[in-house]
């Protein structure tokens, strides 16, 4: 039976266009071009001016080759050093690039006052499991060992990503927990691929994963990821972070998914068990939402996501409350100085 008359209603002319994605090892490369240019079509949106971005080049893994990064800093002076985020795209580990999410990470260093570092890591199938992993592990020692001169406070670091980027983060996270050389104050898991046994016939609620991102899609991208059919005994956590015996030591964390993705319950179950481990969690589940949702971001329920996740990382990279956006206002606080009218003085008697 279909599910569609239980998607927002807004989001209809979404499913439509992408009902589906059918990822082939003979589509791929085209699918890699025609998701790439879609995910761009529409109304050029309007940019932040306040941001500047640069590509680096960073060192890769031992024995791999260099891994790029786009770098967003915000322009305006901040009062110390900016705290930062590095950044994972999605792309169910097969498609993707960090231009992908070129407007929202503009948007997110203009609004939240950090630096943005977004991860090119490479793609499976050419480059399966631990690859993509370690090249972000790689760029976040990077940024971390080079904060000072990036203008970044090397002690409010912060990991994150979407679906198969937020699988990435939460395996970084307990790869840092675990080897404990760089730290990380906070995780942001948006609608994460998190589990391959998901993909290897453990059928989640009938009602989830019917558009965008199917099961069929799921259990290609997790087989290109491992190498292998998913759902096998011997997957790492590292690949595939619900594998993880514990979750204790982890940063405090976001997660938000639709309540009509396929990751729904993987989402759910993986929050409850940081929340049982005594690790700070804030979970939103939104009704009504598909996979990748918060793409068609005039809706009303992408802007309640994109309102929960700002104020989250806002807080969890500004501890003691300082407004992140001090250099705008403090321009706005001189303009209304400047045009403000004079008291009329008083006459001397």
């Amino acid at each position: 039976m279909s599910s569609r008359h239980l998607v927002d209603p807004e989001l209809h002319p979404f499913i439509e266009q992408w009902s589906e994605i059918k990822p082939t090892r003979e589509t791929l490369p085209r699918m890699r071009l025609e998701l790439a240019r879609g995910l761009e079509k529409g109304a050029p949106p309007t940019l932040p001016r306040d941001v500047e971005v640069s590509e680096r080049w960073v060192p890769g893994p031992p024995g791999a080759p260099e891994v790029r990064v786009l770098v967003y800093r915000p322009k305006r002076k901040s009062p110390g050093a900016w705290p930062a985020l590095l950044h994972m795209h999605p792309g169910g580990y097969i498609i993707g690039s960090p231009e992908m999410n070129d407007v929202s990470n503009r948007r997110l260093a203009s609004r939240v006052g950090c630096v943005i570092v977004s991860v090119d890591y490479r793609l499976a199938p050419e480059t399966p499991f631990p690859g993509p992993v370690e090249d972000c592990y790689a760029a976040l020692r990077w940024l971390h060992a080079n904060a000072a001169q990036l203008g970044v406070d090397a002690s409010r670091l912060a990991i994150g990503g979407e679906s198969a980027g937020g699988g990435l983060a939460a395996a970084l996270g307990l790869m840092l927990r675990d080897r404990g050389d760089v730290p990380v104050i906070f995780q942001v898991l948006i609608y994460p691929m998190i589990d391959d046994r998901t993909a290897a016939g453990v059928d989640p609620a009938p009602h989830v994963g019917a558009f965008f991102w199917t099961r069929a899609s799921n259990r290609f991208g997790w087989k290109c990821l491992l190498g292998q059919k998913p759902g096998g005994a011997d997957v790492s956590p590292y690949a595939a972070p619900a594998r993880a015996h514990s979750l204790a030591g982890l940063p405090p964390t976001l997660m938000c998914v639709g309540a009509l993705d396929l990751f729904m319950e993987e989402t759910v179950e993986y929050a409850r068990r940081l929340l049982a481990e005594g690790v700070p969690t804030e979970l939103h589940v939104y009704p009504r939402a598909v996979h990748a949702f918060n793409l068609v971001e005039q809706t009303q329920v992408a802007q309640s996501f994109l309102r929960d996740y700002e104020q989250a990382l806002r807080r969890a990279l500004y501890p003691s409350g300082a407004p992140p956006d001090t250099g705008r206002t403090a321009k706005k606080s001189a303009a209304k100085k400047a045009t403000r009218r004079p008291s009329p003085r008083k006459r001397s008697r």
